[in-house]
């Protein structure tokens, strides 16, 4: 579980262990957060370990992937989470550079944690591949296009790979939140919530055990025949 220390990957690291699986916390290894939600895990009598390293380097995931592997045996869910930078830009003003960023942390960090994973998925007979993507992949925002992009390709990722990998009993999905406010919200105005909120039309927020609970789902038997899919969580907002 990549991206663990806090937010949307906190939640479902922590979902995850309530529902039995034995989990790998990743963050990076100055994060406090990753630790935090091991001990949350353990105190819950679930099982955790921290597996620290930048996701987005080679060398990153080879160090988070071992210390998992070492830990618990060859990993048959990966969650990737990790999120960067999130800069807004109009096209006026957007360069490269900008759009190069969100595509390191959506599609080059799952395409080398599914490289490292892939051996020991393929050995085992199957596994379950569930990357959190955005509901901005199909729908719009202003300013956030180079976001989008990076949510689209990622998105198209899932289902080749999830035709390439059927084969090896490997399901690969991805869940796909709106708008979920977490600590890195916490100073939103209100005023821009509740006008979120009104083109929602289940009326409220959506909350991180909203997603965790799609990626539990994902992660269980309950899917086995579901793969190469997209469940959006964001209580219908892409069709206002």
């Amino acid at each position: 579980m990549t991206g663990a220390g806090r937010g949307l990957g906190a939640a479902i690291a922590t979902a995850l262990a309530a529902d039995g699986c034995a989990v790998a916390v990743n963050d990076l290894p100055e994060s406090s957060g990753a630790a935090a939600v091991v001990d949350a895990v353990q105190a819950a009598g679930g099982e955790a370990i921290l597996a620290p390293g930048d996701v987005t380097t080679p060398e990153g995931v080879g160090a988070a992937v071992a210390a998992a592997e070492d830990a618990f045996g060859p990993i048959d869910v990966l969650v990737p989470c990790a999120t960067g930078p999130q800069p807004e830009a109009a096209v006026e003003h957007m360069t490269w550079e900008d759009l190069l960023l969100p595509l390191r942390f959506f599609t080059l960090s799952p395409l080398l944690l599914v490289q490292a994973v892939l051996p020991g998925m393929r050995a085992a007979g199957g596994g379950r591949v569930v990357i959190i993507g955005s509901d901005l992949a199909q729908r719009t925002d202003v300013g956030w296009s180079a976001y989008s992009a990076a949510k689209a390709a990622q998105l198209a990722l899932v289902r080749t790979w999830a035709r390439e990998l059927a084969a090896d009993g490997i399901n690969v999905n991805a869940v796909a939140p709106g708008w979920i406010p977490v600590e890195r919200h916490a100073s939103t105005a209100p005023e821009h919530l509740a006008a979120y909120t009104a083109r929602v039309p289940l009326g409220r927020m959506g909350t991180p055990a909203d997603v965790a609970g799609a990626v539990v789902w994902l992660a269980s038997s309950a899917a086995s025949f579901v793969t190469g899919e997209q469940v959006t969580v964001n209580g219908g907002h892409r069709l206002t």
